[in-house]
């Protein structure tokens, strides 16, 4: 009887990846290996994982394939080093500076009749520790490529600069005495230290990205209080809890695990599951979230879920496996540098080879051919794109725009849809008091004061809108006697002479409060989707007898309480679009580009905002989960969707949890299902809580604002620094003109190439000459980035 074993998945580190191509080698390396199924390799978070049949050394060949592909293996768990200067890494760009300073100042006194060239030993010394010391790495990657019969960026580099040194090397020392030859130390040597800033803005960059999934494993703490069989409390690690074990979240604790509350109430924060800024009201029988922070009640609850399994670590493979499904931008200075590095050396060989045939000497061959090279060098190829980053995201950073992630800029250019998340993205994400109505008999002032009396103690944000609504007006809040808080519900106490209560309408439900005259005010306003509360005066009343009739035991009931209830006061909440909102996202609409709001709130809530934002109905997608927010912009990205809701979502779990679902030209679809049909539609998504994080990086492009959290605002490439909706318009504006400064930057360069290189090959062109068209092509890519500079933020 033979057992079919189940495939083995090894995540490992990968240390040294630069571009795309190093992810495009490391993954064949492996795949070559015998038994290897599947290797997917993410440059965002330098790792691969590797799916495989199991192997005694298996894991062994793994890593020794990596290391044959000259890449670091490393384990999963071991944290990449984390850098915590943002000059981190620039040591060797700055020696390289100061190195090739002395060799360009000769070049530019010679436009000004002055002769300051240094001699040619001094250009020696200067040159080669740039070359072989800083330029070391660009050797060893083009050898890499070499072997893997590819080429990169690297590879060009460490051609062009080594025929520029060795041209120099063997002109000086072919000299005369008495001669100083033209060399070309100067070019090489600031070939390799502008390629090396580039590099450097690159891997600062990609450390960034990274930082999404500490923030994420930030929001689980360390330490577990588990009850044990005594009653006696023992701190374990979170790693060590086990399923059922009974944990004790104090006040203001985050929850260490999911589970079900067995003991206490409480007020639960599930901002980072829900999007939601109110807290939650939590009882017997309730689901709690790791992650989420326990509010002013101790609990005990039963773990229901560990590790891999917990709601928390579902989040966060959804923001990891969204970035591995991203697929790299290959930039089109690798995709032609594969092709343009064995043809120069081609035509170089040709050339040498040429002039031989046609009975030049060796050194007229030569030089021609070093001519070929020299006018092939890869400086302007090398500033086309960093030179056009730094200057657009310094100007975008001066209004108000962090562009993190070079992918992100380059995409966001062709951007047709743009999805906000609605708290705090597109609302102020504070709740207000908005309508406070009183029955006909109240007046307005004095119940407005009850109630700040009533909710001064509280740290509730409803509570806190009640009393800063009566402070706006002038209000004295004064202090309530026998203030009592009833979890979950709100709150009665003693104002002068009078007893009050105030809470949700669910409470006064159970109270069997009669709203009278307030109940249609409740209901268009609940029809609006705000949240409602109602104030009522408890007034006592002579207890009668009542018999009831009873199939199991023959009782007297009394009136509870001997107290009857008078609705005074209905308070609405809601939050409030921030300023300007309305009008930014006209201003993108009439972009052409397709606006989507995607919220956690109930329908009503959802539908109202959107409508006071100036967005239809089918521009809203309402009960959206963390989950399903990530799935959504899948299925905006793929084709046009139309969002519709089939109940409230729960959650990630529950038997009675129900997936939105989109409707696509009269078929309905389920959120997360595949589609046969591509749109290619271009998606950003605009967040700012640990909720939009998967969703995030899930869209082409993430942009979060700088207002919400550390966690959205790593997982995106782009970052509003203000919570200013018309930074969104701003944001696309300097992506699409950068990214055009970035192609016309690549066209000149290669341009220079194309008409430089035959002229060269035909005698035409001198080592001089090409060095001259070398460095003009370079200057005519700076001063052409330098045009970003005048981009100024519009509103219109």
């Amino acid at each position: 009887m033979s057992t079919t074993l189940s495939p083995s998945t090894l995540d490992l580190g990968v240390d040294g990846m630069t571009c795309a191509s190093c992810v495009s080698r490391v993954e064949k390396a492996l795949k070559k290996i015998p038994g290897v199924q599947d290797a997917i390799v993410n440059l965002a978070t330098e790792s691969a994982r590797v799916v495989y049949a199991p192997s005694a050394q298996m894991d062994a060949q793994i890593r020794r394939a990596v290391r044959n592909a000259g890449y670091e293996p490393r384990a999963a768990e071991e944290a990449a080093p984390e850098e915590l200067s943002p000059w981190a890494g620039f040591a060797p760009v700055a020696i390289g500076l100061l190195l090739s300073a002395p060799l360009v100042v000769p070049m530019l006194g010679d436009l000004l009749g002055k002769h300051w060239m240094l001699p040619a030993w001094q250009q020696f010394l200067l040159a080669t520790p740039v070359q072989f010391i800083l330029g070391a790495r660009f050797y060893k990657a083009g050898w890499h490529a070499l072997k893997a019969l590819t080429g990169n960026m690297d590879l060009l580099v460490a051609i062009g600069t080594s025929a520029g040194w060795g041209l120099s090397v063997w002109l000086w020392l072919s000299a005369e005495a008495d001669t100083m030859p033209h060399l070309y130390f100067e070019a090489s040597a600031v070939v390799v230290t502008l390629v090396l800033l580039g590099k450097w803005l690159e891997a600062r960059a990609k450390r960034q990205t990274t930082a999404a999934i500490r923030a994420l494993h930030a929001l689980r703490p360390e330490v577990a209080h588990v009850l044990q069989g005594s009653g006696e409390e023992a701190d374990l690690p979170v790693a060590e809890v086990l399923l059922r074990d009974r944990l004790v979240v104090r006040p203001g604790e985050r929850i260490p695990m999911d589970g079900l509350l067995q003991e206490g109430q409480t007020q639960v924060d599930e901002s980072m599951l829900t999007g939601e800024p109110l807290p939650v009201s939590k009882q017997p029988g309730d689901r709690l979230t790791g992650g989420s922070i326990n509010g002013d009640g101790r609990v005990v609850l039963q773990v229901s879920a560990v590790g891999s399994e917990s709601v928390l670590a579902h989040i966060i493979r959804l923001v990891e496996d969204a970035q591995a499904a991203k697929a790299p931008i290959q930039r089109l200075v690798d995709q032609v540098s594969a092709v343009f590095v064995p043809v120069v050396l081609a035509i170089g060989l040709l050339t040498l080879l040429g002039w031989l045939w046609a009975g030049a000497g060796m050194e007229t061959a030569l030089i021609h051919a070093v001519a070929v090279l020299v006018i092939a060098c890869p400086c302007a190829l090398g500033l086309a794109t960093p030179a056009a980053i730094m200057a657009g995201t310094g100007v975008a950073a001066k209004n108000g725009i962090l562009i993190k992630d070079a992918q992100a800029l380059e995409l966001a250019h062709k951007v047709d849809t743009v999805a906000f998340d609605k708290t705090g993205t597109l609302t102020v994400g504070r709740p207000r008091l908005v309508a406070f109505v009183v029955s006909p008999d109240a007046d307005e002032a004095a119940q407005l004061a009850v109630a700040a009396s009533l909710q001064s103690g509280s740290e509730h944000p409803l509570a806190r809108a009640v009393v800063a609504a009566a402070q706006d007006r002038g209000m004295t809040v004064a202090q309530p006697d026998g203030l009592r808080a009833v979890p979950g519900r709100g709150s009665e106490g003693e104002v002068g002479v009078r007893s009050y209560l105030i809470g949700s309408l669910r409470w006064m439900d159970e109270l069997g409060v009669d709203l009278g005259a307030l109940a249609p005010q409740a209901q268009r306003l609940q029809g609006e989707g705000a949240t409602l509360a109602l104030l009522v005066e408890r007034v006592p009343v002579r207890a009668e007898p009542v018999e009831a009739v009873s199939g199991t035991r023959d009782e007297t009931l009394r009136q509870a309480q001997g107290e009857r209830y008078i609705a005074r006061a209905l308070m609405a909440f809601a939050d409030e679009p921030k300023a300007g909102a309305r009008e930014a996202l006209a201003a993108l609409r009439a972009r052409g580009i397709r606006i989507v709001m995607i919220s956690g709130d109930n329908q009503g809530a959802a539908l109202a905002m959107g409508a006071r934002l100036g967005l239809g109905a089918d521009e809203v997608m309402a009960e959206v989960l963390p989950g399903d927010k990530a799935a959504a912009v899948a299925q905006l990205k793929r084709e046009e969707a139309v969002f519709t809701s089939r109940g409230r979502g729960t959650g990630f779990a529950g038997p009675q949890a129900q997936r939105p679902s989109f409707s696509f030209k009269g078929q309905r679809t389920a959120v997360g299902s595949r589609s046969d049909k591509r749109g290619g539609h271009t998606v950003v998504m605009v967040g700012d809580g640990v909720n939009d994080a998967p969703a995030l990086a899930a869209a082409d492009v993430g942009m979060a604002m700088g207002t919400g959290t550390d966690v959205a605002m790593h997982a995106a490439g782009i970052t509003l620094m203000r919570g200013d909706v018309a930074l969104v318009a701003g944001a696309l504006d300097i992506s699409h003109r950068t990214v055009m400064k970035i192609r016309q930057n690549l066209f000149w360069a290669f341009a220079y190439n194309v008409a430089g290189i035959p002229l060269a090959a035909l005698g035409f062109l001198s080592p001089v000459v090409a060095g001259a068209a070398m460095a003009l092509s370079s200057v005519s890519v700076i001063s052409n980035a330098l045009l970003l500079k005048r981009w100024r933020l519009r509103r219109d």
